[in-house]
């Protein structure tokens, strides 16, 4: 994968060089077989307990007792990072992160989330839907990546990434996230700059959405890629088990009674290349990240709305 970089403004990785338009692979390679076959061992930790550990809490919700192995039978004491020298037990909280939008670049992946203004969101008129699940899914994924891959993440303490399109910044990230794109508006030098990002390498993930906010989704997207195609993805397609297996894709959506669907636009609309665009219809993944630490969903999604997070970052990275 070739990602979005400037090669001026330094650090490293370096994706892709703005000032001439080269592609330029990405150093974090697919993992050799041995270190992806430890990787799927450790998942065998829950995602909640492992995420937990790592921001210190000290309790979850009962249940069976097969899903929710103990630090020891599962290694995760071996990488608690409540259990590290120095660490506070009291995790990141909300609070601390509600004014840093950006962190300074040191080549880490880093989740780096679209703030947009929206006319309408579902929360009404003048609402902000961009901030859905911020900061804690954004935060908790970084967590789960260091916990379970090779990739370097930015530490949860540390922060996540808020960009606008228009800011330049983005050719910086690989990946993009934007929430609630249903209510989402683009402009014109949004449009621009997301087209350039998006046929230098960039990868561009939609999630939380449901039914006809597709229609609003897609006409945005339109004004960037007018020539895109949109093409329903089912298990068969390498995105989904990249790195993590996952038995099941069509993780429920925790809210709302909808069938999930994966449509994505691939680059020039051939479905020999790379994913660009990936739309999680009818779903809403990072509900899940934002409040695994917490239970309050099911152990079995969680698992595997955060596998499938992985599996998109992972492949995003490589391709």
């Amino acid at each position: 994968m070739v990602g979005a970089g400037d090669d001026k403004m330094g650090g490293d990785p370096v994706l892709c060089d703005r000032s001439e338009g080269r592609r330029i692979r990405s150093p974090w390679g697919p993992h050799a077989a041995g270190e992806r076959e430890a990787m799927r061992y450790a998942m065998g930790v829950t995602a909640a307990f492992a995420l937990a550990a790592a921001v210190g809490v000290t309790s979850l919700p009962s249940g069976p007792a097969e899903t929710i192995p103990s630090a020891e039978s599962s290694g995760a004491a071996d990488v608690a990072l409540a259990a590290a020298p120095g660490r506070s037990n009291a995790g990141p909280s909300p609070a601390q992160f509600q004014r840093t939008f950006t962190v300074p670049y040191d080549g880490k992946f880093t989740f780096t989330r679209i703030r947009y203004s929206s006319g309408r969101s579902r929360r009404g008129w003048g609402g902000s839907a961009w901030n859905h699940d911020y900061p804690m899914a954004d935060l908790n994924m970084q967590t789960m990546l260091n916990e379970f891959t090779a990739v370097r993440a930015t530490e949860a303490d540390v922060g996540s990434n808020v960009y606008e399109l228009e800011d330049d910044g983005i050719f910086q990230h690989p990946i993009l996230y934007i929430s609630e794109p249903g209510t989402w508006g683009i402009t014109p030098e949004g449009a621009a700059n997301l087209r350039e990002y998006l046929l230098k390498g960039g990868f561009l993930i939609f999630d939380d959405f449901e039914e006809d906010q597709w229609y609003n989704m897609a006409d945005q997207v339109a004004q960037a890629l007018p020539e895109g195609t949109w093409v329903e993805i089912g298990p068969e397609h390498p995105i989904f088990n990249t790195f993590f297996y996952v038995e099941n894709i069509y993780v429920p959506h925790p809210l709302v009674r909808v069938t999930p669907s994966y449509r994505v636009i691939f680059e020039d609309n051939d479905p020999s290349e790379r994913v660009m665009v990936l739309a999680n219809h009818n779903s809403d993944l990072a509900e899940y990240w934002e409040y695994a630490a917490q239970g309050y969903f099911p152990v079995d999604p969680t698992n595997d709305a955060f596998r499938l997070g992985i599996n998109y970052i992972v492949y995003g990275l490589t391709r």
